[in-house]
């Protein structure tokens, strides 16, 4: 009976490791010049292996994404725990997304490859479970509470996600990132106050 739950354990521990190395790799080299011999060769696992948890590269590539922003999502929940509203969560959250977007792995793999490699469709679908999924639940406790029309909570939601991910982007690719972070929140309080108060 203990055979089975080692068997499932080490098949996870694999799988983890497969995912934490991808992570690395495709941060670095990005999604085209990483293979998928590099992610075996450094993981010391057969091909088998790498085949029984994954697909091809593809779907090791979605895994790494899908780890990415759920780690991403767990950060900017964590940094929002403790606000007094729902646009202060909001504002908590989306400047700790603009923080987080500064680091490599995070730029490259959730702002730059993944809308091409997993296409729009995959990538918005992805989009809709973490960020975008929780910017509009928190829209919707706002329309809830009646500061927000309710016919504009879907539309918004996009509307902040592809506002605080250009900014993100900005800070993220600055030559003085500290300068670029400072107006950021400023421009992201400026305009949750405009939107939203």
């Amino acid at each position: 009976m203990d055979r089975p739950n080692r068997n499932i354990a080490r098949g996870e521990a694999t799988r983890a490791q497969l995912i934490a190395i991808a992570t690395r790799l495709f941060a670095e080299h990005g999604y085209e010049g990483t293979s998928i011999e590099a992610v075996l060769r450094e993981a010391g696992v057969s091909r088998g292996s790498l085949y029984h948890h994954f697909a091809g590269k593809e779907a090791l590539y979605e895994a790494v994404v899908e780890d990415v922003e759920t780690k991403v999502g767990n950060q900017t929940l964590a940094a929002a725990s403790d606000a007094t509203s729902a646009v202060d969560a909001l504002r908590k959250g989306f400047i700790e997304w603009i923080r987080l977007a500064s680091d490599p792995v995070v730029q490259r793999i959730l702002l730059i490859d993944a809308p091409s490699v997993l296409g729009w469709q995959e990538w918005r679908a992805m989009e809709e479970r973490h960020a975008l999924g929780l910017i509009r639940s928190v829209l919707q406790e706002i329309a809830d509470q009646g500061d927000l029309r309710p016919e504009l909570v879907g539309t918004l939601a996009h509307v902040l996600l592809a506002s605080v991910n250009e900014v993100a982007l900005l800070v993220a690719r600055a030559d003085d990132q500290q300068a670029a972070m400072k107006n950021g929140a400023d421009a992201i309080d400026e305009l949750l106050r405009r939107l939203l108060s």
